[in-house]
């Protein structure tokens, strides 16, 4: 093979549309670094890195508004709890941060991006020509089909009504009333919140989860990516813990506080001696 065969070969074995670089020059999506520099946000950025184009202002404003909202809530979060704990066994902070972001999984992490998804089978049904109500009502029956009971995104453990939510949905509203944003997301949000109160007896309102998946759904965001969004946003609040507990200092903490014990509920004491060794055949 020729030099200018293997250099092609070696250029070809990353692709990407994402970065241009060459010895002082870099762009993104094609922009240069130094035009964009000063001139758009971090939402903005991340909506291009990901989106590939630049966002307009009222695109920008609800996934700025979604990114900030889910910043933190406390050490009561494990993502939170667990940033805390890795920095008092000395943890590095780049290490704290990993370990925090590693849980953010299904069940502590996941609810924006199963959201988008219940959001998503819901309007699809409407598509079809299902009414609204119809079309909630079929969405959630199959998503208990193959899900489980718990619907993602409504009810909160520790909020009778979750103090982010009614804010997000405030914003999607205002956009919509402008025809920035279609609105059919959240209108799909407040239908499963109605028919879950109507079938529980009792409110089950919309929580963070919800709120920001139905602004990822109207921003045309897939489903995946809710999750990853999520993790950026949280991932402010991870550092912010750990840096806290850095300065705060503390060693070893666990997720109880000191002198309190588990719950044991194993066997009762009992002695070495007295146990009957199995005899081989």
């Amino acid at each position: 093979m020729t030099q200018d065969s293997l250099d092609t070969q070696a250029a070809e074995w990353w692709h990407t549309e994402i970065i241009d670089m060459k010895p002082g020059e870099i762009r993104y999506r094609g922009y240069p670094i130094e035009a964009l520099i000063g001139r758009i946000g971090f939402a903005e950025m991340v909506w291009l890195m990901t989106r590939g184009e630049l966002p307009t202002q009222a695109q920008s404003t609800l996934l700025e508004a979604a990114l900030m909202s889910a910043v933190d809530h406390g050490p009561q979060a494990p993502s939170i709890a667990i940033a805390r704990m890795a920095m008092t066994c000395g943890s590095s902070l780049n290490n704290a941060m990993a370990s925090a972001v590693n849980v953010l999984d299904d069940v502590h992490g996941g609810a924006g991006e199963q959201a988008v998804e219940l959001f998503q089978s819901i309007d699809e049904r409407l598509a079809g020509g299902m009414s609204l109500a119809e079309a909630t009502g079929a969405g959630l029956t199959a998503w208990r089909e193959r899900h489980g009971k718990i619907v993602p995104g409504f009810g909160h453990r520790f909020h009778p009504v979750d103090p982010r939510a009614p804010r997000l949905l405030q914003l999607i509203d205002e956009a919509a009333e402008h025809y920035e944003i279609d609105g059919r997301y959240a209108a799909i949000g407040r239908e499963i919140e109605r028919q879950l109160a109507e079938a529980k007896g009792k409110p089950i309102p919309l929580n963070i989860d919800g709120a920001t998946a139905a602004i990822y759904a109207e921003l045309a965001f897939p489903a995946p990516l809710a999750r990853g969004l999520f993790c950026l946003s949280r991932s402010v609040g991870i550092l912010a813990h750990a840096w806290e507990q850095k300065c705060q200092g503390g060693r070893n903490k666990g997720p109880m506080p000191k002198g309190w014990l588990w719950h044991y509920d194993g066997h009762s004491p009992r002695r070495v001696d007295d146990a009957t060794p199995e005899t081989s055949a």
